[in-house]
């Protein structure tokens, strides 16, 4: 096989075989299929084959597969421990083919390639034998090609002095790295880069590169470890690529893709930081003073264009134009060319740039990519900042081509590039998070604003004035210095002088106005376009519903024109907004003024015609033509100025008016917005996509809601209530009451309008996307694929690299090798049993004249294509998915596979924290704790028990092999029971003895079918044996080679495997790992001795006080075990100081990115899987980076500009959730990630919205790390840090792809509480990434199909959530109003059948028409409903599409089944509080989510304080009003509600293993007692002060210093929130939301009125203008409202000072005084709480409705009341709880308060205050919940089917109860005997305080009737009977609209509600 394969490419779709060579039926594919390929010629259907054919396949004495029965067959290195006392690693280098000679052609573009010198002053002359002769530097060098005619000659002179002489003997190499130069008689075999070797023609060999390595490291003072990996790193590079290319050609892409090609990030910041100007003048020459650039002047002399010079052709277009010109004027010729060597354009520097490039000889390509890897390598925390390693690297070039460096015969102190260049970089970016207190690093409080992050550091670098803004100490410039001096003065600058803020991470709402204005602008246009013209009623006046007038068609024309000004208001607001985040200094800003001026003119003209109708026009006047014709004109405007703003990008707006077009912009277009641009198929389908989407949202949006509040207007907005008055605010307050009513529900409307977009959006995408799988041939519905009967062609076809193998063999004999292995692998993983192996495997059977021929496993012919019989494997198994997978997936168009020695070098990245690595004995046959109920091995048996029954047989068959034959004279009846009973231990434990080889095979086992790195580790290395697999069948004559030496064979086959393949796990802990860890740790070691772990090594300090050393090392399982049982790392790099400034896991890949290598990275979790049957298509799937063509091309040339500019830089993979059976919640969590990772993806990827996710995706390497690297790592900003690497890799011309064939395993949390951890990182990850750059940048400047998509996929996903738990609160505000009105009044007869006429007669007279607005209701309900039950629609139609119409109908109804629609509702809470909270108070973290399997009951306590903040508490108060809704307003749509917002309450209980236990309930009921008494004696952990004070310290943070203890300052401490960031969610919404409340309550309250004050004719105004009439409850809401709070202000000093009095006396006799002090207060203030439910209803007039409504106001004010208090009144927590004691003790001297001893007091005093309502709240809560549980677990058997909803285990024995001794049992019943009495007692005293005054209220009121008839005669009454002036006491509810006539006829008055 040739190293310059031309062959390698295409892609395959068709099988490779016909039908005439394969006794299958044929294949039909559509003739439009891209994917073409020649079938194989050699493929026959000869079933029988000659003993040569064998013996040369499978090596001699080859008898056909047998059947594993042992553990050495049955787990190879996956169960056996591997002995590691081998030697070193053996290197293996293939056969390569001749080298081919470039053509003349080809060879005229590398141009120089074997130029000789000119003179005899080399450059190098590395070991003193001419070797380097032929690379001496092209005079047209880096700088001289700027320093050329007119500028001068170049100032350097170069010589030939090199450190590589002095140097000593080469580097020492390890392992697969070393040096075996010396070895020349093995050099073929053991050579360690078998693609660079000199048979191939090498333009350097790799001594030659090696002295490049050597001479860098001593002249810039690298570290020796980091030389020597970077140099395997950059050998590691050119082997890869040499395989598939010639030598010259990868040094030559290699270097155009880190240095100089157009996809280079190298050259994009070279242009965008004006260097090629620095280089040709220097900037200080160009005006570059941190202001504007001026012109370009050198030596005096202004650059002109029309300056006399050489010749250059313009472009072809401009060329034509000047040949033209010509013509016409001869006499100017000379004067229409430009010279590019003096011409200041961006067009001429590029090709001045190309130029040179072509002109470098291969030794200068090689030296920059070693100097580029080299500065990388160290580079630590820098490297997440490209652009500053590229000035690092222009900086040390430019000393490395001066004559300083080669006269320079000293070699530099190793470290002096990380100790003099790296540290204080890093230093800077340590002391930006970390400031020293007391001698320690404790982080700072910065909020992301005022932190300058590496995005500031590094966009510093991206212009020439940041550049110039690096200065020394005396003040000189860096730029004003000789270039060639800049390196080692870099140093002496002052980095802390010259950064800024770049970009404003501010905690604001603002972001989403600037980032997402097209959103706004589309959504609120067209609402006001659909709204305004149903809305008629608001802009005509005086407009009477009876006798109109009807609204003029100019002011209708105008009031929908008025969208014009919304846009405009929007796209100010934005631009507005974008100057608050973007500030003007840096030189990337753009104008925004320019852009604002024009917006607001705009907004002027389009004002004009609207105010010329509505101000300057009369109702007679606005129904002339003239004016209708202004009208339209003004609409029209309207619609051109909607459209424009909806579809040009922020930043384009308006184009060169507002931005000129500059090369100061260059770093934007080159780092902020170099989107790929879609190919014309895919660009379409975004844009059918889209207007799918709007055509269809629009049209449904218009009449299903729209239509449905057109009557609801004219009803409310014309309404007008009477007898309504309410003392101290007389008529005016419930006047407005009906417009309040439709302002909320206008508002209401616009949230549904957002949620219909993102319904319609599922929709689609899930249309197109199944669409697609139909295309591609993914889906089981698909009725031509024949997944089965092809497969073997199709393994031939598309497994195999057939067309690149000289065809020896059959491919069946091809065949048989992968698919027995595929088959052998599942059975060694006890997937498969030895019946079913027999059944599958190919077989060798006798033929005839002594032949053998291999006989075809019937599964391939036995399967239809939707029916998979199951004979052959376990029904619904592992292994049936897997197949049926792999069946399916070679059904799609696959990537023509390269040979395995032709494919491209690949890594997989780990990264491990502190994961578990391997399961230990104790953990799997233990149970958790006390409350689990089943041990991790027992719950794995009964997840799988098809495996266990087949690894309990196979350790059998071990023991017997390994036992001697014993006991043979036992009878037979006798051993068969002995059998029996020996078997028992077996299916118990897995295991008979406790010898460590038995009990380790079920640890592997259970680990296996866990969470845990070990699965991920075995899963992973199948790309070792799949690759060695591969190698073998297609190159026989390997086989052939070594005869039957197998070990030899076998060590050949692990070279080219290592050769292609590493595996690094980061394991930043291993230094620190305890002894059980290190053991495991070293078990995967000694198993896969290829696994590399990468770790943080440390050095204790060398002085006392001093910071410790840190190191990044690599070890594998061949390094040496040193003598404190540790191995000796391969390199060990010192680094600059802790890796870890961020969140953790960026920070761990980061640290291991210099241990990787190849050409790809594929990033994994610690909790996923892979298989060998996917392993085998990993050539296919790196071809998806389109990088496998060979074609000899120049990237330098002019005919390669045109290639693609945009490489892939991520390719995203399907993931296959391994726990999507293990009970509803991981079914759930799996479902979600599911449908996301593959049939959201699916389009996505195709429609440029796709970014990267972490796992499984592959990534570019070269493109990512010059890019920034995998992740970004600013701590608490990127707390998503994989989906910045995504952005990122967009934002800079990356293409992102979706592979659909490949599928790796992943685990997902499996508990309630794991899960909402998840979701909580998740949401508030998200809030962060709303403050970012990144979301700015692709929010502004998106294409607007590209920015849907994106939006749609990312941040509209979670702000739909915000936008769903706002309609329901709306929702909620809108049912009391309207209840308020409802409870009192007759309802108008209303048809919601007929459109509502201005006209339309009230009947009865006096009723109130609000039908049309219940219909509304009713509408909205519906909309919720439906977009709730939307979500469900894309995981069903993925189940459908991938497992058939049964499974998907089985698992949704499972789903429904087992609650997960109340888990739905809960997590779309979890998501928006999530959101929200971040937004406000910041605190974004990573969160451990925890892997395990949730089997243990978590007490009541426990969740209720984990989820009382995100869910409960607004759950309990959306309950009130709901309650109140239901009293007053009935329709049988609000049992969805009921439903729903109970889930908010109930959902984490629901969902808690063995909730609903009898003894468990009272158990647990005991500890919810002590959680809300504990922690006032003494701190507690886990108690109700404890979760009161965390949840307060969201606003107020905790102290920096704890008091009492010495200064010291946790990094995990909260900050104070910001007033500004919290004032609209903890002031502004709560008051709004009191609002809500208290007006409706006294509009209820306001009705009956007072008739006798509007009795006179003359006065027919509806108002009641003496504010003295009618019941008071304003003053009743006060009293309820505040008597709880002066409650808790008096008992708060009342028992403060009590305690300061007797705590001190009091204590020394009794340790629990403060205990009990704290109970005394909280219980009274518990009876004060009940004495004040009781007055309420009183003086509401014992009205159950009213007392609700009351409770709702009230606890809305407590709500706004607490958030003032704490945000004005309190400082900040301090850290212990030692104040809280201290207050109930008395004791608050001896403390080590300070001064703080003055102040603390009056703190907690308030603190108390509120803490004694809280508590009550909590209290009631808290039993209110547990009560709605008792019916529950009075049912019998409830535990066993609860188990059995969350597990979905059939009922059984391994759900049990727990077993106790005879002393727990004794004190469990106790306990519950004592605490359900408690429970009940509570209980009865609640049902008193509620059924008795339901059942005696008109009772006690006739009893009051004495008091009524005084206050009568001492006031006088009116015609309702209420009391004037002292109505507190609401009267009973009367409807007096139901007798309109008897009460008001005699008044000759009539009322209307309408005008």
């Amino acid at each position: 096989m040739s190293g310059n394969n031309e062959n390698v490419s295409g892609i395959t779709g068709h099988d490779a075989v016909s039908d005439d060579q394969y006794a299958y039926d044929s294949e039909v594919y559509d003739d439009q299929n891209a994917y073409q390929r020649q079938p194989a010629d050699a493929y026959s259907n000869e079933e029988f084959l000659d003993q040569a054919d064998y013996d040369s396949m499978y090596g001699e004495g080859y008898n056909g597969y047998d059947y594993p029965t042992g553990v050495t067959e049955s787990y190879g290195d996956e169960y056996t421990p591997v002995d590691t006392a081998s030697s070193g690693i053996n290197q293996y280098s293939t056969e390569k083919g001749k080298f081919t000679r470039p053509s003349d052609e080809y060879e005229s573009e590398y141009s120089d390639y074997n130029a000789q010198p000119s003179d005899a002053n080399n450059f190098y002359n590395l070991r003193g034998d001419g070797r380097y002769n032929a690379y001496d530097p092209s005079s047209d060098s880096l700088a001289n090609v700027y320093n050329s005619v007119p500028y001068g000659s170049s100032p350097y002179d170069f010589s030939n002095s090199s450190f590589v002489g002095n140097s000593g003997s080469g580097t020492p190499l390890d392992g697969d790295s070393g040096s075996f130069y010396a070895d020349s008689a093995n050099l073929t075999n053991r050579e360690p880069y078998p693609a660079w070797t000199p048979e191939n023609e090498l333009p350097l060999t790799k001594e030659e590169i090696e002295d490049i390595f050597i001479d860098l490291t001593n002249k810039l003072g690298f570290q020796r470890d980091s030389m020597r990996n970077m140099y395997d790193f950059f050998m590691c590079l050119l082997d890869s690529r040499a395989s598939r290319m010639t030598p010259d050609q990868a040094l030559l892409t290699l270097h155009a893709d880190y240095i100089g090609s157009d996809i280079a990030n190298y050259k994009k910041w070279y242009f965008a930081s004006q260097m090629d100007r620095e280089d040709a003048v220097g900037l200080a020459n160009v005006g570059i003073y941190g202001g504007k650039v001026t012109s370009i002047k050198e030596k005096g002399k202004f650059f002109s264009r029309n300056k006399k010079a050489p010749k250059v052709v313009k472009p072809p277009r401009k060329s034509r134009f000047k040949r033209k010109k010509k013509k016409e004027q001869p006499e100017e010729a000379e004067d229409e060319y430009i010279d590019v060597n003096t011409d200041d354009s961006l067009e001429s520097a590029e090709y001045r740039w190309r130029s040179h490039m072509r002109s470098m000889t291969q030794f200068e390509r090689a030296q920059q990519i070693a100097l580029w890897l080299l500065l990388w390598g160290e580079a630590n925390n820098v490297r997440f900042m490209p652009e500053v390693i590229a000035f690092l690297f222009k900086c040390a070039y430019d000393y490395i081509i001066s004559p300083e460096a080669q006269n320079v015969t000293e070699p530099v102190p190793e470290g002096y590039y990380l100790d003099n260049i790296v540290s204080p970089l890093y230093q800077y970016m340590h002391d930006q998070q970390f400031e020293i207190i007391n001698g320690k690093y404790v982080r700072r409080e910065r909020p992301h604003d005022q932190l300058i992050g590496y995005d500031d550091i590094n966009q510093l670098f991206w212009h020439a004035e940041g550049i110039a803004r690096l200065i020394f100490e005396d003040g000189t410039r860096l730029i004003d210095i000789p270039a060639s001096e800049r390196f080692h003065r870099l140093p002496e600058v002052q980095w802390n002088r010259a950064f800024y803020k770049t970009y404003y991470e501010s905690r604001s709402w603002f972001h989403l106005i600037t980032n997402f204005n097209r959103i706004w602008v589309i959504h609120f246009g067209m609402f006001w376009y659909f709204t305004a013209f149903n809305s008629p009623t608001l802009y005509t006046k005086p407009f009477h519903q009876r006798d109109g007038p009807k609204p003029t068609g100019a002011s209708q024309w105008a009031a929908v024109a008025c969208t014009s000004v919304v846009s405009c208001i929007i796209m100010a607001a934005a631009s507005l907004c974008e100057y608050l985040f973007v500030p003007r200094r840096f030189p990337g800003s753009k104008p925004i003024w320019k852009r604002l001026c024009i917006i607001v003119l705009i907004a002027i003209i389009n004002l004009i015609p609207i105010v010329y109708i509505f101000g300057f026009s009369s109702k007679h006047q606005q129904r002339s033509g003239r004016r209708i014709a202004v009208g339209v004109v003004a609409f029209l405007m309207s619609i051109a100025t909607y459209v424009y703003f909806s579809l040009v990008p922020l930043q384009s707006t308006f184009g060169k008016l507002s931005v000129k077009d500059s090369r100061k912009y260059l770093a934007n277009k080159y780092f902020t917005s170099n989107f790929a641009p879609l190919k014309f198929d895919n660009q379409a389908l975004s844009v059918i996509i889209w207007v799918c989407v709007f055509t269809c949202k629009f049209a449904e949006s218009y009449f299903f809601l729209t239509l449905s509040i057109r009557d609801p207007i004219i009803v409310l907005s014309t309404m007008r209530p009477y007898l309504c008055s309410i003392y101290w605010a007389g008529s005016r307050l419930c006047f407005v009451q009906p417009r309040i009513i439709l302002g909320i529900m206008y508002f209401t409307d616009l949230i549904l309008f957002f949620l219909d977009t993102y319904l319609w959006y599922i929709i689609f995408n899930t249309i197109f996307s199944v669409l697609r799988s139909f295309v591609l041939g993914i889906s089981i519905l698909t009725p031509w694929r024949n997944i089965f009967s092809r497969m073997p062609q199709r393994i031939y076809g598309k497994i195999l690299a057939t067309n690149d193998m000289e065809i020896k063999y059959k491919p069946k004999i091809l065949i048989s090798q992968i698919w027995n292995a595929i088959v052998i692998s599942m059975y060694r993983e006890h997937l498969l049993s030895i019946d079913h192996v027999q059944r599958l495997l190919y077989h060798q059977v006798p033929a005839e004249e002594g032949r053998r021929t291999l006989r075809t496993p019937t599964f391939f012919v036995s399967q239809d294509d939707n029916i998979v019989h199951t004979t052959f494997f376990p029904a619904n198994s592992e292994a049936e998915r897997r197949l049926s997978f792999f069946a399916q997936s070679l059904a799609t168009p696959i990537p023509e596979p390269v040979p395995v020695d032709n494919m491209p070098t690949f890594t997989v990245l780990i990264p491990h924290y502190a994961e578990k690595i391997l399961l230990s004995l104790r953990e799997i046959i233990r149970e958790e704790d006390q409350l689990s109920r089943v041990t991790l091995l027992e719950y794995l048996k009964q997840l799988h028990p098809v495996e266990w029954d087949c690894f309990v047989k196979d350790t059998k068959i071990l023991v017997e092999e390994n036992a001697p034959y014993e006991n043979d004279s036992v009878s037979e009846k006798e051993g068969t029971y002995k059998s029996k009973v020996d078997d028992l231990p077996f299916y118990c434990i897995g295991f008979k003895s406790a010898m460590p080889e038995y009990t380790l095979r079920t640890r592997i086992w259970a680990s296996l079918r866990s969470q845990t790195l070990y699965r991920t580790i075995s899963g992973f290395m199948n790309y070792s044996r799949a690759i060695k697999l591969l190698y073998r069948v297609e190159n026989p004559e390997i086989v052939q080679m070594f005869g039957g030496n197998t070990d030899r064979l076998e060590r050949e086959l692990d070279r080219m495997a290592r050769r292609k393949f590493k595996l690094v796990v980061s394991m930043q802990r291993y230094a620190k790992f305890t002894k059980e860890e290190y053991e495991n740790a070293e078990f995967l070691l000694r198993a896969y001795p290829d696994l590399q772990i990468a770790y943080l090594d440390e050095d204790p300090p060398e002085e006392e006080g001093a910071e410790p050393q840190l190191f990044a090392a690599l070890i594998d399982g061949h390094s040496e075990i040193m003598e404190n049982e540790r191995r000796r790392p391969k390199y060990r790099i010192r680094l600059s100081g802790n890796p870890i400034l961020g969140d953790g896991k960026s920070d761990n890949q980061n640290m291991s990115l210099p241990f990787y290598r190849g050409e790809y990275i594929q990033l994994i979790d610690a909790n996923q899987d892979n298989y060998l049957e996917e392993c085998l298509k990993i050539r296919s799937v790196l071809a998806e980076f389109e990088e496998m063509e060979t074609d000899n091309v120049n990237p330098y040339s002019e005919s390669a500009r045109e290639r693609n500019k945009h490489p892939v830089a991520i390719l995203g993979a399907r993931e296959y959730i391994f726990s999507e059976n293990i009970g509803i919640l991981g079914d759930v969590a799996a479902g979600k990630e599911q449908t996301f990772g593959t049939l959201f993806s699916r389009t996505l990827a195709q429609i440029g919205g796709k970014l990267h996710y972490g796992h499984p995706d592959f990534l570019n390497g070269i493109f990512m790390t010059t890019r920034g690297g995998v992740s970004k790592a600013q701590k608490g900003l990127h707390v998503n840090e994989d989906i910045y690497a995504g952005m990122n890799a967009m934002l800079r011309g990356g293409r992102i792809k979706h592979c659909e064939y490949f599928q790796c395993g992943k685990g997902r949390d499996l508990g309630f509480g794991s899960i909402l951890n998840f979701n909580t990182k998740v949401g508030t990850g998200m809030g962060e990434q709303m403050l970012s750059r990144e979301y700015y940048y692709l929010g502004t400047q998106l294409q607007l199909d590209r920015f849907l998509s994106f939006y749609f996929a990312h941040p509209g996903f979670h702000l739909n959530n915000m936008f769903i738990m706002l309609s329901v609160q709306l929702f909620m505000v809108v049912l009391i109003n309207l209840g308020a009105i409802y409870h009192v009044v007759t309802v108008c007869y209303y048809n919601g059948n007929q459109k509502l006429s201005y006209d339309t007669s009230i009947v009865p007279r006096g009723c109130y028409q609000l039908g049309p607005v219940l219909s509304w209701l009713k509408r909205c309900v519906i909309s919720i409903f439906i977009v709730f039950w939307i979500s469900f629609i894309p995981l069903t139609v993925h189940e459908l599409i991938e497992r058939g119409v049964w499974r998907a109908t089985k698992r949704f109804f499972k789903q429904i089944g087992s609650f997960s629609p109340l888990f739905e509702v809960f997590t779309c809470q979890v998501y928006s509080q999530a959101i929200t909270s971040d937004l406000a108070y910041g605190g974004a973290r990573y969160i451990g989510t925890g892997r395990g399997f949730a089997t243990a009951r978590l007490p009541f306590s426990i969740l209720y304080s984990r989820f009382a903040v995100p869910s409960i508490y607004i759950g309990a108060r959306f309950l009130m009003m709901l309650l109140f809704g239901t009293m007053t307003v009935w329709v049988a749509h609000l049992i969805y509600w009921w439903v729903s917002i109970m889930a908010l309450c109930v959902a984490p209980f629901l969902f808690n293993p063995h909730q609903f236990d009898w003894n468990d309930f009272f158990v647990d009921y005991r500890e919810f007692i002590r959680w809300l008494s504990r922690g006032n004696s003494r701190s507690h952990a886990n108690s109700w002060i404890g979760y009161c004070r965390l949840t307060r310290t969201r606003i107020t943070g905790y102290k920096r210093r704890v008091l009492g203890q010495p200064s010291d300052k946790i990094s995990m401490d909260t900050p104070r929130a910001k007033f500004t960031n919290v004032f609209f969610s903890d002031v502004l919404i709560p008051a709004l939301l009191a609002a809500g409340a208290i007006i409706p309550y006294f509009f209820i309250n306001s009705q009956p009125g007072n008739p006798m004050f509007i009795t006179d004719p003359n006065n027919p105004s509806p108002y009641v203008h003496d504010t003295k009439t009618g019941t008071n409850p304003i003053l009743r809401l006060v009293i309820i409202s505040l008597i709880p709070i002066a409650a808790g202000f008096g008992m708060s000093g009342f028992f403060g000072g009590m305690a300061c009095c007797l705590g001190p006396a009091f204590g020394l006799c009794c340790k629990k005084f403060p205990s009990i002090f704290a109970a005394i207060a909280h219980t009274i203030q518990i009876f004060i709480f009940i004495a004040i439910f009781e007055v309420c209803w009183f003086l509401d007039g014992w009205s159950l409705p009213k007392t609700v409504l009351a409770f709702c106001a009230v606890t809305a004010i407590h709500r706004f009341i607490f958030k003032i208090l704490t945000l004005l009144c309190l400082s900040r927590e301090v850290k212990q709880d030692s104040a809280n004691i201290s207050w109930w003790s008395g004791k608050w001297y001896g403390k080590g308060y300070g001064y703080h001893a003055f102040t603390l007091p009056a703190r907690e005093f308030v603190c108390k205050a509120i803490e004694l309502n809280l508590f009550a709240t909590d209290f009631f809560l808290g039993h209110l919940l547990l009560f709605f549980m008792l019916p529950v677990i009075c049912i019998p058997y409830i535990d066993r089917w609860h188990s059995v909803l969350l597990f979905w285990l059939r009922p059984s024995r391994q759900i049990r109860p727990p077993i106790f001794s005879t002393k727990q049992n004794r004190l469990r019943k106790r306990i519950v005997r004592r605490y359900s009495a408690l429970y009940f007692s509570i209980l009865v005293i609640f049902l008193i305080l509620i059924i008795v005054p339901l059942a005696a209220g008109a009772e006690i009121r006739q009893g009051l009737t004495a008091s009524e008839a005084v206050a009568k005669g001492a006031v006088g009454w009116n015609q309702t009977n209420s009391s004037i002036g002292s109505g507190i006491i609401q009267p009973r509810d009367t409807n007096y609209t139901a007798n309109y006539s008897f009460w008001y006829d005699r008044y000759h008055f009539e009322f209307n509600t309408t005008y």
